[in-house]
């Protein structure tokens, strides 16, 4: 590659669907900014027992229906029957979503473990294999560079990742991790297990460290200790966004470096680190970011 080349890598986005007239307008201020980054898909996520059904559904066609990539509706198995969460996917579909993240779903609020619906899917499994009959979407899953909390061991765990691309999926996107070994490590043993289907890194820029270290406990994933004393080294809000920057950006370089060949970022609709680290990377403005009026 030349100096003078744009880096080439595939990109995607994570947003999550809005509650409040003012959140609405963060939301689509981000994926406007982020649009002309030309990403291949963007993906909203699902709520809590399908809380925010309605508005994802909603977001997902408006994004269809304006913007020139493809989007990725998420869908859970939680306090939904099957009929219900067939429902679902096809509203996406008819929205104009060709793509979906189908996912388990954690528990509901005050739950301490995921208890199917009477009458709903068992767990992702299931659903992944309903989904790939409907042959209306490309399937996207979750998968854990740390192990889910709720597996049994690290290697049922990369059993389970091995059975839903047996089921229908057709790639995963990783859970958060900070560091590239983190990545690197799963990565290859998931090429041992013999899983071949693209695995694809889930990165959070840190806007905060202190939320996104609480956050990432409650996840299961470990943070390094060097990069408690970095921030904590960082006296002010400016300095402790250069370092999320220098340290996301050094990341996703030394993934792209090992082979990785697509990033999916955690924006939590604010889009300001996540274009400065694509930028970083070489990402350059690629085409408009709006469908032209037909």
């Amino acid at each position: 590659m030349s100096a003078t080349e744009p880096r080439q890598f595939g990109l995607s986005f994570e947003f999550f669907p809005p509650k409040t007239l003012g959140a609405g307008f963060r939301l689509w201020n981000a994926i406007e900014t982020l649009s002309v980054l030309a990403p291949d898909f963007v993906s909203i996520t699902y709520g809590a027992g399908g809380t925010t059904r309605q508005i994802t559904r909603e977001a997902v066609g408006v994004v269809a229906k304006n913007y020139p990539f493809k989007v990725a509706g998420h869908l859970t198995c939680v306090g939904a029957s099957k009929e219900e969460t067939l429902a679902v996917a096809q509203e996406y579909a008819d929205a104009g979503a060709t793509e979906i993240v189908a996912l388990r779903g954690d528990p509901p609020k005050g739950a301490d473990k995921f208890v199917p619906h009477p009458e709903g899917f068992s767990g992702s499994l299931e659903l992944i294999r309903a989904l790939a009959d409907m042959d209306k979407f490309k399937i996207r899953v979750s998968a854990y560079p740390h192990t889910h909390p709720e597996a049994a061991s690290p290697e049922a765990d990369i059993d389970i990742l091995k059975a839903k691309f047996d089921a229908g999926a057709d790639s995963a996107i990783t859970q958060f991790f900070f560091e590239k070994d983190d990545f690197l490590f799963f990565r290859d043993r998931c090429a041992k297990a013999g899983i071949t289907r693209k695995i694809i890194p889930g990165i959070l820029p840190i806007e905060n460290w202190s939320k996104t270290r609480n956050f990432a406990k409650m996840c299961g994933t470990p943070t390094p200790d060097w990069m408690d004393r970095a921030f904590a080294n960082a006296k002010d809000k400016e300095t402790e966004r250069l370092l999320s920057t220098a340290l996301c950006s050094e990341l996703c370089d030394d993934l792209l470096n090992e082979g990785v060949e697509h990033l999916h970022f955690y924006t939590l609709n604010d889009p300001t680190l996540t274009r400065e680290v694509c930028r970083a990377l070489g990402r350059t403005l690629r085409q408009p970011s709006l469908r032209a009026a037909s």
